[in-house]
């Protein structure tokens, strides 16, 4: 009797065996935009046993070019994406349970959502989830798989616990705030979403199916406009790391990243850096020529945008108004300002 996954228990990296394995192994996926619904729909149809699926935000129309299991009419019920993927995913897979949650990824939560997964993809868009994400793996030792796409270029790597550097070590600081281009300031072409994702799930699977020895070494970088590949050697684990060297989780623990706080009348949101900073007013404001009104003063910047307004402060400071959520708030700040 040929059996749904017969093709890829033929393949020698797998076998019976992984595929075993990889049925009875839980994963989460943080993000379910571009990178996570490519993802999910990879490890789903490779027979992973559980995909626990978390995101914060809604489909809009926009996501469709590049988000594969959402559909026209998931964007007109603005449905939740983890619910709108999730129900996907069980039409091409019902052997799969799917578990969606539809929240915020936060240092209050991040360590009882990965506790008992086997593996993490990342399909975050922004560096202070991953920097959250990687303190959580490091300290409950779970291995984690980085990814992250924008215009024409990528790159992906997976981080193993007591395995080589973690993502701080490499990565020690995130960019200041409104330099690290976003797909909503300077676009995104599909096809780099795939390949990247591709290469993310074939690590995953790796993982998942026991073929520890074959985990790539080198952070992969792919641009598929100008046809350039590049493996990029990373560091040895860095003993000074605050992470994985000292123990010190500034990320999960609250210490670093971004605070969100409803101002009074509900209908407006500030978000605010747990550190200090100084943004580039100028810069910003270029960056968001092409994305609506934008108005310039000395000390701020201001974006009209999806029926919203974003000001931001040289101090990093950010106001979003016309919303009293503050997960939605946090979208826009990550979507339109980078961090």
């Amino acid at each position: 009797m040929i059996t749904r996954y017969a093709r890829q228990e033929l393949f020698d990296g797998i076998g019976p065996e992984g595929q075993a394995r990889i049925r009875r192994s839980r994963v989460v996926v943080v993000g379910c935009g571009a990178l996570g619904t490519h993802a999910a729909n990879s490890l789903a149809r490779a027979g992973v046993g559980t995909i626990v699926l978390i995101d914060r935000d809604l489909v809009d129309l926009t996501n469709l070019q590049r988000q594969v299991l959402f559909d026209e009419d998931d964007a007109r019920a603005g449905l939740p994406k983890a619910v709108a993927a999730a129900d996907k995913l069980s039409s091409a897979n019902s052997e799969c349970r799917i578990e969606p949650i539809v929240v915020d990824f936060a240092p209050w939560n991040a360590e009882r959502f990965i506790a008992s997964a086997d593996l993490v993809i990342d399909g975050t868009d922004n560096f202070e989830t991953r920097y959250l994400l990687n303190d959580a793996c490091v300290k409950l030792g779970k291995p984690w798989v980085y990814a992250g796409v924008i215009a024409s270029y990528g790159m992906t790597f997976p981080f193993l616990p007591g395995r080589g550097p973690c993502f701080r070590c490499a990565f020690p600081e995130p960019p200041p705030a409104g330099m690290a281009p976003t797909c909503d300031t300077v676009g995104i072409i599909e096809p780099v979403v795939s390949v990247i994702a591709g290469v993310q799930c074939a690590e995953a699977l790796k993982i998942l199916s026991g073929g520890m020895d074959r985990v790539r070494t080198t952070l992969l970088h792919v641009d598929l406009w100008t046809s350039k590949l590049l493996e990029v050697k990373l560091g040895a684990r860095d003993p000074a790391c605050p992470a994985c060297g000292q123990g010190k989780y500034d990320f999960l623990e609250a210490r670093r990243g971004v605070r969100a706080t409803t101002l009074c009348g509900g209908h407006a949101v500030q978000i605010s850096s747990r550190e200090e900073q100084r943004v580039d007013l100028a810069a910003l404001a270029r960056s968001w020529q092409h994305i609506g009104p934008v108005v310039e003063r000395p000390y701020m910047v201001r974006l009209t945008v999806e029926e919203h307004e974003l000001t931001v402060f040289e101090d990093g400071r950010a106001i979003v108004k016309g919303t009293g959520d503050e997960a939605r708030a946090r979208t826009l700040h990550a979507r339109y300002v980078g961090i």
